[in-house]
């Protein structure tokens, strides 16, 4: 990124740049920087920050307790950046991506299947990874893990 976008942006590792930006103002920055040659959008994801709610994050960003993050790439510049929407527990709702880079369809739904973030706009949000009759998101840092038992193959019995 060579001009400032309105956003805090620092120097991540690896060469990368890293944006934190806005939840109101997610698609629009997404969208300019497919707009200035970021063709790929190559992951989506979310992070519960539960038990780490302080963390460092730049000046004038309130952590909250989830976070998107969009992993963007421009092949033709060779360069690699990062956004970090914070999204409250409260409201975990951001937009859909699936406009601009119809490849975050099945993480999207992987990030609402895991972690309960809604991405508003998305043409079908639904579970991909649990069943559908499923209750709660297992990846949240507060999901009861429970006392499934655990069967290896070939394993010995119990003594």
């Amino acid at each position: 990124m060579t001009e400032a976008p309105g956003y805090p942006v620092v120097a991540g590792l690896g060469g990368e740049t890293v944006g934190f930006v806005p939840r109101g103002g997610y698609v629009e920055a997404v969208g300019a920087l497919r707009a200035s040659g970021y063709e790929m959008c190559v992951d989506v994801c979310a992070v519960d920050y539960l038990g780490h709610p302080g963390r460092s994050l730049p000046e004038g960003v309130a952590p909250e307790r989830f976070e998107v993050v969009v992993n963007l790439l421009s092949l033709s510049k060779k360069e690699r950046t990062r956004l970090r929407i914070q999204v409250p527990e409260s409201d975990c709702v951001v937009d859909s991506l699936f406009e601009l880079y119809p490849g975050t369809e099945a993480m999207e739904r992987e990030a609402y299947d895991l972690f309960g973030i809604v991405f508003t706009g998305h043409p079908d949000l639904t579970r991909i990874l649990m069943p559908d009759d499923w209750e709660g998101h297992p990846l949240r840092k507060d999901y009861g893990v429970g006392r499934v038992p655990v069967q290896f193959k070939d394993a010995p019995g119990p003594r």
